[in-house]
């Protein structure tokens, strides 16, 4: 996040005198109260100032970056995840292929016929299983992907920061977003799918703001 020089020297005033109404960072700066109004939005938005009724506003200490990972704490999956791109268990690995480069995806989420999580199977898996000779009209997916209880998820309530450590410590491309399709159960309904370029938008949008 890039700030204006107008917006670096609001920031100074608020740290050296704050608690400071707008009215009193309008005057030092000669300028309006409107003038200073989208600054100070700004500003409040990105965390880097907090503003309280009839107080004013003060330093939160945060700079543009540790408010970012702030929001990316605070965001959960739920509100960021993309639509799940699954396959039933007992398609064909060529099928799953040509539905994985249509898709443009580098994992595909595997289901059953009550659309309960039963696997993932991503790009290696198919590289792997292709240069073995064989012959993948006839087999199904389910033998080479890699089953429950060993794939990695998130849960729509799970903050975003969470989910990308789960990522890079695994080392995957892409998590299903899963709910109980019973209270204690362990079969999970797939929502959704969490992946590096959710992250990737995440920043650039965050960025923008």
């Amino acid at each position: 996040m890039e700030l204006t020089e107008r917006q670096l020297k609001i920031i100074e005033i608020v740290k050296q005198e704050g608690p400071i109404t707008g009215e009193h960072i309008a005057e030092k700066l000669n300028l309006t109260r409107a003038t200073l109004r989208p600054d100070l939005a700004i500003l409040t938005m990105a965390s880097i100032l907090e503003a309280r009724p009839r107080v004013g506003y003060f330093y939160s200490g945060k700079t543009p970056e540790k408010a970012v990972v702030e929001k990316m704490k605070k965001l959960k999956v739920g509100e960021v995840k993309s639509v799940p791109m699954v396959v039933n268990e007992n398609c064909s690995i060529y099928d799953a292929i040509v539905t994985m480069f249509i898709e443009d995806v580098g994992t595909l989420i595997v289901v059953g016929d009550d659309s309960k999580l039963e696997g993932v199977i991503s790009r290696k898996d198919f590289l792997k299983n292709t240069m073995g000779g064989q012959d993948i009209h006839k087999l199904p997916v389910g033998v080479i992907m890699t089953r429950m209880p060993n794939v990695v998820v998130a849960y729509p309530e799970d903050s975003v920061w969470l989910a990308a450590r789960r990522l890079l410590n695994h080392e995957v491309d892409c998590l299903p977003v899963v709910r109980p399709l019973e209270e204690g159960s362990d079969n999970l309904e797939v929502l959704g799918r969490f992946t590096k370029t959710n992250i990737a938008q995440l920043f650039v949008e965050l960025g923008e703001e």
